[in-house]
């Protein structure tokens, strides 16, 4: 039991032995100096060259507060709109494909980035659109020349006529775009506040993509958000045509019976049958019509406060925010990571011949 002890002392380092083997190692790295001083040179050129040849990256920013409708402030005109007939909880309730943070998911999706990519990158000629501006840029028709005619691809023809080749490239690039230059976040989880960047090493391509993808997913937000209120308003108003025309007609007709019989004998009854029977029409259609028309009013107010409020506060402006790795940077980054290399060298090196070579 003692040896054991003993054995395991005698494994222990101690302090002095300790210094004594990093001032060995020192003394090795010393002798091998000019190894360190070829790497480290090696590290400096090549960081030199990178942030040299390595393109910026531009990015641009739109950030914009969303603010949801609030139909709490409808609680008394639900209550009259019930009276009359009319459901405002289901047309005033929020969407569910709008509550918290699935607005971000919608910049992220298929078929908004698809959208916005076909839009035009000149609006001036219109010929070129984002799309092709991105293959050009990103020299595809080399990359991909193997397996897609680029030559073939008319991407201007609607959306329907796509062919199948059309439609996979267009995918490809959303499926680029969403994992390399797409960033759809909060700054402050606690706020309403999205921002929207698009990073690329075409100035031109960031800033009119981020735009237009903006325009295109908000006006989908507005349009969809709002649909359901703007069906409701639509019937009402329909209806309120239809019962409008009704009693305009009713008027005219008995206007025209009060011509043709200007003194009716009020001693002969059935002379007035006509007459009475016209004017009840009227009452029951002005009744009708004042009621649509109420119902039309709350739908309006319904309509209007259904609608989200999206105030742009940045958009992106040249010339846009880049980065770039700086010459002194890039020259600092390689001469320390080949250092780095120049210790696992020697270390593994020396120890080569210590123990493999003995």
């Amino acid at each position: 039991m003692m040896q054991e002890n003993r054995h395991i002392l005698d494994d222990k380092i101690t302090f002095r032995e300790l210094v004594e083997r990093l001032r060995q190692w020192l003394l090795v790295f010393l002798r091998h100096s000019r190894t360190f001083m070829v790497f480290i040179l090696i590290g400096l050129v090549l960081g030199m060259l990178v942030s040299l040849i390595k393109k910026p990256v531009y990015h641009a920013d739109t950030t914009f507060v969303l603010e949801q409708s609030d139909m709490g402030g409808l609680g008394n005109i639900s209550g009259i709109a019930s009276m009359l007939g009319l459901n405002l909880g289901s047309i005033g309730s929020e969407s569910g494909l709008f509550k918290g943070d699935n607005i971000m998911e919608l910049y992220r999706s298929d078929a908004m980035l698809s959208q916005t990519l076909l839009a035009p990158f000149d609006t001036t000629t219109g010929r070129q659109l984002l799309v092709d501006r991105f293959i050009d840029f990103h020299e595809l028709e080399d990359k991909w020349e193997k397996d897609v005619d680029f030559e073939a691809l008319d991407f201007t023809l609607s959306r329907e006529e796509f062919s199948i080749q059309q439609d996979s490239v267009l995918k490809e690039v959303v499926k680029w775009i969403r994992k390399e230059n797409l960033l759809v976040d909060k700054p402050d989880r606690k706020l309403n506040i999205i921002k929207v960047t698009i990073a690329s090493k075409d100035q031109s391509f960031a800033k009119i993509f981020n735009e237009n993808l903006v325009v295109t997913v908000n006006d989908f937000y507005l349009r969809t958000k709002t649909k359901k209120t703007a069906e409701n308003l639509r019937v009402l108003q329909n209806q309120a045509d239809s019962v409008r025309t009704v009693l305009d007609d009713k008027v005219k007709q008995l206007a025209q019976f009060q011509d043709k019989v200007p003194n009716p004998n009020p001693l002969l009854q059935e002379g007035m049958v006509a007459s009475k029977q016209l004017q009840i029409d009227i009452q029951a259609a002005a009744a009708v019509y004042e009621e649509v028309v109420k119902n039309l009013e709350i739908a309006k107010i319904n309509h209007r406060n259904n609608a989200p409020l999206i105030q742009i506060i940045d958009h992106p402006r040249y010339p846009l925010e880049r980065s770039e790795i700086k010459l002194l940077t890039g020259m600092a980054l390689g001469a320390v990571l080949f250092f780095i290399f120049a210790v696992i060298w020697v270390y593994f090196k020396t120890m080569y011949f210590r123990h493999l070579r003995r």
